[in-house]
């Protein structure tokens, strides 16, 4: 069964893709917060993976609080789609 990962569709103009498995696993951290910090309220970072960031998530909730929104797109084994929303 082919799975349509929500991360191949076209986006938005404030809604940017950072496809996180061709990341070196010790890069990614650092690359996340990066992207996350280059956002402006109101922009949302498209998140994809493929697995669970559970970890990622209680550190992106210790560094940005309120200021960032997460909402899951898709949540199925292999294919992990995650919205992080910078709001002011």
């Amino acid at each position: 069964m082919q799975h349509i990962h929500a991360c191949n569709h076209t986006t938005p103009e404030a809604l940017y893709p950072f496809d996180a498995r061709g990341i070196a696993k010790r890069f990614r951290h650092a690359a996340i917060f990066g992207a996350l910090d280059a956002l402006q309220p109101g922009e949302t970072m498209r998140f994809c993976n493929d697995h669970d960031p559970l970890p990622l998530l209680a550190q992106l909730q210790q560094r940005y609080g309120a200021h960032l929104n997460i909402e899951y797109k898709q949540r199925e084994p292999g294919a992990i789609v995650i919205d992080f929303a910078v709001v002011a």
